[in-house]
C-alpha cells in the first residue's frame, strides 16, 4: 500500500507522542450511506474501492507505506510481524520492532488499544472485544512485546473510542460467566433498568487487566462509540435502528 501524506480528522494521545498514530473517526472518507465516510472495514457491505481509498488516506495520514490489520476473530491472539503479508493472519493484536510499518485494528464498539514502548521501540495495537479482554488479548500483546525487546514497565497503552458502561446492557449470563472467573469482577458491572440485566463497563475492565499486568501506563480516552455518532460508528447503535450494516473504525500506529 502507498499512498500521499494527508491529514484526516483524527484524534491522538499524549502518551504516546511522538510515535506517529490515530484513532480515526468516521470522518474524512469517500464512503456513502450508512458507511459514512472513513470506513475502514473490508468486512462490511461497503464499496471495496471505497474502503481501499480509506485506507490509503489512513495510512497517508501515518505517513506509512503499508497499513496492516489482520483478520479479527475476537481472540486472545497477537502476532509479531516485519512486513507486508500476502494474506491477512486470523489474529486480533500486531506488534513489530520494523520502522514504517503501521499496525492497525478495527472496531465499532470493541476497544481498541495502541501501545509502545518508546524506549526500545517497539509498538502494538490491539482489537480488545469483551472476549477478547476476557480471555487475555491485552496480556498476550505485552508478552509479545517483550519478545521483541520492549519492557512492560516502560510499555504505555491506551484505549480509543469503544463502547461505554452506559450503552453496554448485557444480561444475566454475561455477567455471571465474568463472576464465575473472579468474583471480584462484579465491580465491573451496575443494574441496569431492565430487570436482570446490568450495565458492563468494558473500558475499566480493559484498563484492570493491563495493570494487573504490568503495563507501565494505561490512559483511556473514554470515548463512547454507541453515543457519538457524529464521530464514531457503533455496532449496537445499528443493530437497536435495525439497520443492514455499519462502517468500522480504524486505529492505528507506526514507527
Amino acid at each position: 500500500m502507498t499512498s500521499s501524506a494527508m491529514t484526516l480528522p483524527a484524534i491522538e494521545a499524549a502518551e504516546l507522542v511522538p510515535i506517529r498514530h490515530a484513532f480515526f473517526t468516521r470522518q474524512g472518507g469517500v464512503s456513502a450511506g450508512v458507511y459514512a465516510s472513513l470506513n475502514g472495514g473490508v468486512g462490511s457491505r461497503d464499496v471495496p474501492e471505497a474502503v481501499a481509498e480509506n485506507r490509503r488516506r489512513m495510512a497517508g495520514h501515518l505517513r506509512a507505506a503499508t497499513l496492516l490489520v489482520p483478520y479479527q476473530v475476537h481472540s486472545a491472539t497477537c502476532l509479531a510481524v516485519d512486513g507486508d503479508w500476502d494474506e491477512r493472519p486470523r489474529a486480533d493484536a500486531l506488534a513489530t520492532r520494523t520502522p514504517g510499518l503501521a499496525l492497525g485494528v478495527t472496531g465499532a464498539d470493541c476497544g481498541m488499544i495502541l501501545f509502545a514502548d518508546s524506549r526500545a521501540g517497539v509498538i502494538a495495537a490491539a482489537h480488545a472485544g469483551w472476549r477478547g479482554a476476557f480471555d487475555g488479548v491485552g496480556e498476550a500483546t505485552l508478552d509479545t512485546m517483550e519478545r521483541l525487546g520492549a519492557r512492560r514497565a516502560d510499555t504505555v497503552a491506551v484505549l480509543g473510542p469503544s463502547i461505554a458502561q452506559a450503552s453496554y446492557e448485557v444480561g444475566p449470563e454475561f455477567r455471571e460467566r465474568f463472576l464465575a472467573r473472579d468474583r471480584g469482577y462484579v465491580s465491573f458491572f451496575t443494574p441496569s433498568a431492565r430487570a436482570g440485566h446490568a450495565l458492563f463497563d468494558l473500558h475499566a475492565f480493559i484498563g484492570h487487566r493491563l495493570r494487573a499486568a504490568g503495563i507501565g501506563r494505561f490512559r483511556d480516552l473514554a470515548l463512547d462509540t454507541y453515543a457519538d455518532e457524529e464521530r464514531f460508528f457503533s455496532y449496537r447503535r445499528m443493530t437497536h435502528r435495525g439497520e443492514a450494516d455499519y462502517g468500522r473504525l480504524v486505529s492505528a500506529i507506526v514507527l
